[in-house]
């Protein structure tokens, strides 16, 4: 397995991540469980995860996952913060300083450990100075309940600020071939100050992994109200998708190969955390290791994506006003 250093304070991870988020509700828990495990044998050591996701179902899915695995072997990344109320709904946020210690406590009871390699707050709380959150997690560090700290979806000011309390492994961040705002400010910025970055959404929500049609949204799926899989931008978007296929046709490999190869070709500090629900699914997503894009092909990628641009916002307009990101 390939590995990569989360910036300059961070662990040393597989340069593919699991991301578990889509491994409750409608997923088969035994094909989930034997996803993590396959993911782990084939030298996946990232595991990304969120205490929300589920309401602690996900947590619980992997800490049967990871049982008589060897502890230091993995590193779990967990996402703290967001509320829910009993009906599934959305309550905002909280990053207060007790909070963190609330959600820590139930997060390593829920996965069975002593500690939490990576933990993060999954959005910027507004009522809670970035500084307060970052330094609650520092205590749990001295603690020894915590390794590493983590941010996600923040922009430049707020990692500077968070940064200046306690080193940061990582900035968790949507990044794909569609999805590129980072690369003005965020990025540099984390690389300025020794920042790692795990990329999410690298297929876009299935959009350009080569195998989405609009006959697959069901009532439940995020993509019934993503923007980009509307009517008006879905087709747009769909054709995008086509075009890029194209040009993994001429090596033999899969759209979604070549997405993923085309994120681990920004950099070595750029870690993407592929949603992969089932063993195919992560097999070719570890297919795209061997798949290093030559020069022509990154000139083809900028052409398809010059002429093809990409329709809607990555997230409805209630979510997006919840990205500390969005100001750069």
């Amino acid at each position: 397995m390939q590995m990569r250093n989360l910036g300059r304070s961070g662990p040393a991870v597989s340069a593919i991540g699991l991301g578990c988020m889509g491994m409750y509700g409608p997923a088969d828990r035994n094909e989930s469980i034997a996803t993590i495990r396959s993911a782990l044998d084939a030298g996946v050591n990232l595991i990304d995860t969120g205490d929300f996701y589920g309401m602690g179902h996900n947590e619980m899915l992997i800490g049967e996952a990871l049982r008589g695995r060897a502890r230091d072997s993995v590193v779990i990344s967990v996402k703290f913060g967001a509320l829910r109320d009993a009906g599934g709904g959305w309550a905002g946020y909280d990053c207060r300083p007790a909070a963190v210690k609330n959600f820590l406590a139930y997060t390593l009871q829920r996965l069975g450990l002593d500690h939490i390699d990576i933990y993060r707050p999954a959005r910027l709380d507004p009522a809670t100075p970035i500084e307060d959150t970052v330094g609650a997690i520092a205590d749990e560090i001295k603690a020894g309940r915590v390794r590493y700290i983590g941010l996600s979806e923040v922009g430049s000011d707020t990692i500077r600020r968070a940064a200046g309390v306690h080193p940061i492994s990582d900035l968790q961040i949507e990044y794909s071939l569609i999805s590129r705002d980072i690369e003005t400010s965020i990025l540099p910025t984390c690389r300025a100050l020794g920042i790692g970055v795990t990329a999410y959404g690298v297929l876009s929500r299935g959009l350009i992994s080569g195998r989405w049609n609009a006959d697959r949204k069901a009532p439940g799926d995020y993509r019934v109200h993503s923007p980009r899989f509307q009517s008006g931008n879905v087709d747009a978007n769909l054709a995008l998708a086509s075009a890029l296929r194209a040009i993994a046709d001429k090596r033999g490999a899969s759209v979604a190969q070549l997405a993923i190869a085309w994120a681990l070709s920004r950099g070595q500090d750029i870690v993407p955390v592929l949603g992969s629900r089932t063993r195919p699914q992560l097999n070719e997503a570890l297919g795209a290791l061997d798949f290093a894009l030559t020069d022509s092909e990154r000139v083809e990628i900028e052409r398809v994506l010059a002429t093809h641009v990409v329709a809607g916002e990555r997230y409805a307009p209630a979510q997006l006003d919840h990205l500390d990101s969005r100001k750069g």
